[in-house]
């Protein structure tokens, strides 16, 4: 059996990959019964299969991602009894689809759509990938934590929740931010993370189900957070991206914007100012950048004065942005970076 590759404690990677061809299939689903729950699990090519998991341990959650060859699943009143974790799965599909049956409900979910589960309750699932992966980001939600009734939740089991915009849009993004930079977290922050993305999760399920009052006012401060730093990510080349504009677009006043970042360690517009020149040096060492000037980069991600973007630059990295160009283009051009500037 293959060994769990452990960056850290929270972090832990596992696949099929290093197994015999026919030892596989049966791996999977003795991880399946200890990490998830119990089912029984079938599969027309067992000895082709293949999975992997990548798993962040951010308590209350836990987040993961997984891939994985074609099968069915059942899970019975006889798992249940033996064992319930009593937990809800969030999940978003990244490719293939998802049958889904589960409390009178029925769906067929594809690339795009998020699901709900429940480990309490018998269930039917077929993962079909046409040849590829079924690949799934998943969110783990105990029944002890869920601040939302569970026979209200019970409503969206095996339902097609689409994630395409609002709540849904901005937890996908969410939660695979978190998953692809989660090793460049420490674990304090890690565990903020994994708080956001479960704020997140309450507040859209809440959403789907109209009942947004139930919602305690901590996960509602944090979905607000989420959707601000959202919302300054994707203006990050607006000029005028100041918190007025902030304020205004998420129908609060400056103040209660400036009280939502009290707690954290930089102000409003110090995270702007961060974001930006962040953007700004990530620009200026891509070699397939090396096209635009230093000014034709600072403008796009949202500085207007050549003279205060060097101050700000030189003040944050110690250096003039020409001076480090210099130094990272020296090197040869590094195929596998892409550019990050709007509209590059």
């Amino acid at each position: 059996m293959p060994r769990p590759v452990a960056v850290r404690r929270e972090l832990v990677s596992v696949s099929t990959d290093g197994l015999p061809a026919g030892d596989r299939f049966d791996w999977w689903g003795q991880l399946m019964r200890e990490q998830v729950m119990a089912v029984s699990m079938a599969s027309e090519r067992p000895g082709r299969f293949r999975g992997g998991v990548d798993s962040i341990d951010a308590p209350p959650t836990w987040v993961s991602a997984l891939y994985l060859s074609s099968l069915s699943g059942t899970r019975t009143r006889t798992h249940i009894r033996r064992h319930d974790p009593e937990d809800y799965y969030l999940f978003a599909i990244r490719g293939g689809r998802v049958g889904l049956e589960q409390n009178r409900g029925s769906s067929s979910l594809g690339a795009g759509d998020l699901g709900l589960y429940s480990t309490s309750r018998p269930l039917e699932a077929d993962f079909r990938g046409d040849g590829r992966p079924v690949r799934l980001e998943m969110i783990r939600l105990p029944r002890a934590t869920l601040p939302l009734p569970f026979d209200t939740v019970d409503r969206l089991l095996a339902e097609r929740l689409p994630a395409g915009t609002g709540a849904g849009a901005l937890l996908t993004g969410y939660l695979s931010g978190l998953l692809k930079h989660a090793r460049e977290c420490g674990p304090a922050e890690l565990a903020g993370l994994g708080s956001v993305v479960a704020d997140l999760a309450v507040t859209f399920l809440a959403g789907r189900l109209d009942i947004a009052d139930a919602v305690p006012p901590e996960s509602r401060r944090q979905a607000l957070l989420a959707r601000i730093d959202a919302f300054v990510e994707r203006n990050l080349g607006d000029a005028d991206l100041r918190p007025a504009a902030i304020a205004a677009h998420h129908h609060i006043s400056v103040r209660t914007l400036h009280e939502l970042f009290r707690e954290r360690p930089e102000t409003v517009g110090a995270t702007i100012r961060r974001r930006r020149l962040e953007h700004c040096r990530a620009d200026l060492a891509d070699p397939r950048l090396r096209h635009r000037t230093i000014g034709e980069i600072a403008l796009g991600w949202g500085f207007r004065h050549p003279a205060d973007f060097s101050r700000a630059f030189r003040a944050a990295y110690g250096m003039p942005p020409g001076e480090l160009r210099q130094a990272a283009l020296r090197g040869p051009p590094r195929s596998d970076t892409r550019p990050t500037g709007p509209g590059s």
